[in-house]
């Protein structure tokens, strides 16, 4: 892999739906979620989200995938729906460089981000850059 530094993002087209598809799947598995989606199902709810009101975004470094996000853009303060760091690329400064480079290319100081309840790991992530609990959301 090459230097942090090198980090890049760029916006998502069609084109990319089959990668962030798989990317998302990967996300559902490792917080856990109960969605069961197919990656087809998951490519054609992606597709929706980029031709509505949410962009996303891929993470590269030379070259390579380290991440996505998705991000709503109708709302105000955006709505970060999905982060994601490659399982091989975590631990290593790649979550908190590609937050920064995502606040910084979408030009905003408040973002808000929702947490499965049980994802400790991802709890702690966001506690780390500065996010704070504003609500509890539950379900029945």
């Amino acid at each position: 892999m090459c230097a942090l530094s090198t980090l890049s993002i760029r916006i998502c087209s069609d084109e990319d739906l089959d990668l962030l598809a798989v990317l998302n799947k990967q996300l559902i598995e490792d917080e856990q979620n109960d969605n069961s989606m197919t990656a087809k199902q998951l490519k054609e709810r992606l597709r929706t989200f980029i031709h509505g009101g949410y962009k996303a975004y891929l993470f590269e470094e030379c070259g390579e995938t380290i991440g996505y996000a998705l991000v709503d853009h109708g709302r105000q303060p955006l709505y970060l729906r999905q982060f994601f760091i490659s399982r091989n690329c975590r631990r290593k400064g790649y979550g908190k460089l590609s937050f920064e480079r995502l606040q910084h290319f979408l030009g905003v100081q408040n973002l808000d981000v929702e947490v499965m309840y049980w994802n400790s790991p991802g709890y702690e992530f966001w506690k780390s850059l500065g996010f704070r609990e504003r609500s509890i959301y539950m379900r029945l």
